[in-house]
């Protein structure tokens, strides 16, 4: 008599032989990539500069381990990210929190350089407004 295959048996008929591994690379980029340092933000989509430029300098500062801060106006928050393919092109995705005008906030965004010391990118509120934005490097 036969007995039939329990499903733990069936399982491992299935699953396949693990391939071969390749070797880590050990020139591993950092999280924070080619966008480390601190950017100033000299234009964004929704906000005028009298707005992104209230408190100080609208900025974007970057860590080498990928976290790091940046204001606009009355928002400010911390960023934590990482570099990402996108296309051919990398570039630093973050998410964020902090606050505006008091109010706990949070959201999302990315950087990417375009050219000697400039970048573009975008930030988002959570459940609020997005924004293009242009940036030069400062550091």
């Amino acid at each position: 008599m036969t007995q039939a295959n329990s499903p733990s048996d069936q399982e491992e008929s299935v699953r396949e032989e693990p391939s071969a591994e390749k070797e880590p690379s050990t020139e591993k980029e950092p999280p924070a990539g080619k966008v480390a340092g601190t950017w100033h933000i000299t234009d964004m989509e929704v906000w005028d500069e009298d707005y992104f430029n209230m408190e100080t300098q609208a900025y974007i500062r970057v860590e080498e381990g990928g976290t790091g801060d940046f204001q606009f106006g009355l928002v400010t928050g911390s960023i934590d990210g990482h570099v990402e393919e996108v296309g051919t092109d990398p570039r630093f995705t973050f998410t964020w929190e902090g606050r505006g005008e008091m109010d706990p906030m949070s959201g999302g965004g990315w950087l990417r350089p375009i050219g000697d010391n400039q970048a573009e990118g975008m930030i988002k509120i959570h459940r609020g407004d997005r924004s293009q934005f242009q940036a030069r490097r400062v550091s």
